[in-house]
């Protein structure tokens, strides 16, 4: 092959090379480029791990912050002998604006490799600023408007501490989140996907923290 054809042929390539990456999107593209407004939507409902909480304050008459659970919150299964009853709530100080609050109870801890949700409601109205012992297990009224998604145990509402025999003890972290909306889910959300969804419109949120173990 003489040097002509070989010029020629590396010219193609080169051409060929620019024309490509000049039609291939970018990063900042991407979602957009391949899936719509994916991109736009997944950047609206990221958790809102800056977000603090702003004068919103929890706690419970039930436990202290950094203390032990009681035993009524404790599960009532799995050799565990507690009441399985949600502990009460109370709060204050929400951001203007605040239009529904969302309640969380987690267990980093869990060995399931993703940690254990014990607890999600949702929709909590803005007037409300508590939720009464139970209210998780059918023993109280939540408030009106308010909602459950099923816990990691495949039971809608709470379900109680009961972490392995052995294990140091578990973290039970209750969070609360005042909203900038309502938030509408299909039947059979389940907890992340709440939590997925009101990151997004999330104003403050505000945790307190309890150990058990047996």
């Amino acid at each position: 092959m003489n040097s002509r054809i070989k010029h020629a042929l590396g010219g193609a390539a080169l051409l060929g090379t620019l024309l490509l990456s000049s039609c291939a999107p970018t990063m900042s593209t991407a979602g957009v480029g391949m899936m719509g407004k994916t991109a736009d939507r997944l950047g609206a409902a990221q958790p809102a791990r800056g977000v603090m909480a702003n004068g919103l304050s929890l706690s419970s008459a039930q436990f202290t912050n950094g203390g032990t659970l009681a035993l009524e919150q404790v599960g009532s299964g799995n050799g565990c002998t507690g009441g399985n009853l949600s502990p009460a709530l109370s709060w204050s100080g929400a951001p203007a604006g605040t239009v529904s609050y969302a309640l969380t109870a987690y267990d980093p801890d869990a060995p399931t490799g993703s940690g254990f949700w014990h607890w999600t409601v949702y929709n909590i109205p803005a007037s409300a600023s508590t939720l009464g012992k139970g209210a998780g297990s059918g023993t109280f009224a939540l408030p009106a408007g308010a909602a459950q998604v099923n816990n990691d145990g495949g039971a809608l509402g709470y379900t109680g501490a009961c972490p392995p025999v052995g294990d140091s003890p578990h973290h039970y972290v209750f969070t609360l989140y005042a909203l900038s909306k309502t938030i509408e889910l299909p039947a059979g959300a389940s907890a992340a996907y709440v939590g997925f969804n009101f990151n997004g419109a999330t104003l403050a949120k505000t945790s307190i923290v309890a150990t058990y173990g047996r």
